[in-house]
């Protein structure tokens, strides 16, 4: 079954969601300031609510089919987003980022992060269109993706080693000078125009955007195929991204079993996907070319109810945990506050 919307309904939603992020885009460049706790609670409270409102509307329209698509979409996506926020935190305190302009560095990559989420909804949209086989990879991804977020190999340490070559080549490549301009990219320096470390920030945080997403859309559609519920779901999993990396802070330290609950969803829609493929097989060298009847279709809310329970138990026994050790005595682990580094260091 198909997804269909009014037209007014598709082009009225990303016109309010383009002029919700451009308000906030621009409350930051003409307001720069590091959030307290109490705003920073606000705007996420409002970013939830606003995609739940668009579930119920989703639902009046559409029915509640594709309204728990959407939803389970957005959950995946948002906790995939929040594990995006470890990487940026280390991202932030490699390069010594200034806190208070953290925030448009944030900006910056949930933008980037659009632009080619955006990129790759519509590529996966016109691969599954033509090649329905293509959800057994994007099935055996997932699995190899959870693997790798699960052990050894998949720490968030290395997701930042990655950037490394293309710093280096960038440092080689252009002129950057030692300190921070404000939030700027080009400065003055003795009379001479250079740029500041705040690009090697911009370009670490793309290459991290990056490869999310290549671990973000196969996710999501293996819960709809719809291009329009997937983007959607992107964006409301994006929106307020800033705001709860702020109203987190140090808590991320403490969400030590977050990658175990990401990891079994990821594993759980890779198994989705493979199932899907083989319910509509046309590989001939799979049972003759047909369908496999027998394997079994994993409805929409069995997929929210996994990514919900996965959640809650990853984040409960992580702090129940950290209660634990905190009652104990136990020294928690350093944080990325102590990898700080002067942003003039070679990466």
């Amino acid at each position: 079954m198909d997804l269909i919307l009014p037209l007014w309904f598709e082009v009225g939603s990303l016109i309010v969601l383009t002029l919700i992020l451009a308000a906030d885009l621009l409350l930051i460049l003409k307001r720069p300031h590091i959030p307290s706790t109490k705003e920073s609670t606000l705007w996420v409270v409002f970013y939830v609510t606003l995609a739940l409102i668009f579930a119920g509307l989703m639902w009046i329209i559409a029915g509640g089919e594709f309204a728990g698509q959407f939803v389970a979409g957005w959950l995946t996506e948002y906790s995939l987003s929040i594990d995006n926020l470890f990487v940026f935190v280390l991202i932030m305190s490699q390069f010594a980022v200034p806190r208070r302009y953290q925030q448009e560095v944030l900006m910056v990559g949930i933008i980037i992060a659009l632009i080619l989420r955006g990129l790759f909804i519509l590529a996966g949209a016109a691969i599954i269109e033509q090649f329905s086989w293509v959800f057994y990879i994007f099935g055996a991804f997932l699995v190899f993706t959870a693997w790798r977020q699960a052990f050894p190999g998949g720490d968030h340490d290395e997701e930042v080693k990655r950037e490394n070559f293309i710093v280096r080549l960038l440092r080689r490549t252009i002129d950057i000078s030692d300190t921070y301009d404000g939030a700027k990219i080009r400065t003055v320096v003795g009379g001479k125009k250079m740029w500041t470390p705040m690009i090697i920030v911009f370009v670490a945080i793309g290459i991290t955007d990056l490869l999310f997403a290549i671990d973000s859309i196969p996710a999501i559609f293996g819960i709809t195929q719809s291009p329009f519920i997937v983007f959607t779901a992107n964006i409301f999993a994006l929106m307020g991204l800033r705001q709860l990396y702020f109203l987190l802070g140090d808590l991320l330290d403490r969400l030590r079993y977050l990658h175990y609950g990401i990891a079994f969803i990821l594993a759980f829609i890779g198994l989705k996907l493979v199932f899907h493929a083989m319910h509509v097989n046309e590989l001939p060298f799979i049972n003759g070319g047909e369908p496999i009847e027998w394997a079994p279709e994993i409805s929409t809310w069995m997929s929210l109810g996994v990514i919900i329970l996965s959640m809650a138990v990853a984040t409960i026994a992580s702090l129940v945990a950290s209660a634990r050790d905190k009652k104990a005595g136990v020294a928690a682990p350093d944080g990325p506050a102590d990898a700080a580094q002067d942003p003039s260091a070679e990466a």
